[in-house]
Order: structure tokens, then sequence, then C-alpha cells
């Protein structure tokens, strides 16, 4: 195969891949992982079961690879919102960017909560989700450890990694309610709250 054909070949498999995902992502938040059929991802997608099968083995593995993908892309928004600030860290302005990314939508929350239960269920699976979850802790505690020294943490939180688990504990709490009464603007408002007085000296100044 000549090298220009290769290229178009392969930015059109990686075209077929995004809109294969993106078709699973709806279909998956509609009906729940585990109702729904690889014909189904392959009819919203508009593709045929051979497309689905040259990029996929399973309908687990795109379940992986959708989770993986919506993680990653999470873990580098809480980083980069986190990043803003110089070496203080103004907890408030912080916690509201925060919220803004963790607080995607309510399809997401459906699709990571699929994703929960299936881990539970199968340790090769939740060994994989837990490596995602350490990732967004560390984006958190590494941004709070360089503001060690310049913006103090609440002494019960203990270091800059304690703290990260309880942002995302709080955060998981926070989602949990979000997926019963769907008030996203009550939900990002409450998980600022928590969080900024989780984070500070509950006044909304560095403890």
């Amino acid at each position: 195969m000549l090298e220009g054909t290769a290229g178009r070949v392969t930015r059109r498999r990686a075209r077929t891949r995004a809109k294969l995902l993106d078709a699973a992502f709806a279909v998956f938040a509609a009906k729940g992982f585990g109702r729904v059929s690889i014909e189904e991802v392959c009819e919203a997608a508009g593709y045929s079961r051979g497309a689905f099968y040259s990029n996929f083995a399973t309908l687990d593995e795109l379940f992986f690879a959708l989770y993986r993908e919506r993680a990653d892309l999470i873990a580098d928004q809480v980083a980069g919102a986190l990043a803003l600030d110089g070496p203080d860290l103004d907890v408030p302005a912080a916690v509201d960017r925060v919220t803004e990314v963790l607080l995607l939508d309510l399809d997401w929350l459906l699709v990571k909560t699929d994703f929960l239960v299936h881990a539970a269920r199968h340790p090769a699976v939740a060994r994989t989700l837990l490596e995602h979850r350490a990732r967004l802790r560390r984006a958190v505690a590494e941004r709070l450890g360089r503001a060690r020294g310049h913006t103090a943490l609440p002494p019960v939180l203990g270091d800059a990694d304690g703290a990260a688990h309880a942002v995302v504990a709080a955060y998981d709490g926070v989602t949990t309610q979000l997926l019963l009464d769907q008030d996203v603007e009550r939900a990002r408002a409450w998980l600022k709250q928590l969080l900024t007085a989780m984070l500070t000296d509950g006044g909304g100044t560095p403890g």
C-alpha cells in the first residue's frame, strides 16, 4: 500500500472509531450498558458490523475505550483548571473552575455509573477503573502539593493526597444525588460549597 493511501486509511479508520465511540456514548446513556447490542451501536453510527469489528473485538472493549477517552479528558481538564493560579491557590476560584469541568452532564454520569457497577463485578475491569480514578486524584494532589507553603490545607485532611481523596469522594456523593434529582445547577452549587468548606477553614479563606 502506498504511503499516501495508508495515511488516508488510517485517518478514515480514526474517524470511524470516533463515530462509533460517540454513537455508543449516546446509546449507552439512553439504554444502559448490558442492554445495548453491537447492532444498535452500528445503526446509531451509520456503520456495518464489519466496521465495528475492524475497531473493536467486543462491546466490552468499546466500553473500555469510551470510558478511558472520557476519563482521560476529564483528568486533563481538571489538571488544566488547577494550573491557572500561580504558587498561591485561590481555593474558591479553583473550585469554581473544577466543578465546571467535573459536573459535565447526566449522560456522562449514567455511563460512568454503569461502568462502576460493571467493574464491581469484574476485578480486571475494577483495576482499570481504579487506575483512572488514581490519575484524577493525582491531578488534584499535585496542584495542592504545589500550593503547600503558600496556601495551608485544614490539618484534618492530612497531606495533599488525603485532600485529593476527599475531593473525589465529595464529587462521588454529590453526583449520586444528581443522578436522582437531575438538578445540575443545584448539584454544582452544593459541590462548590462543599469543596470550598473542605479545603479551607469553612469560611472560604485558607485554613
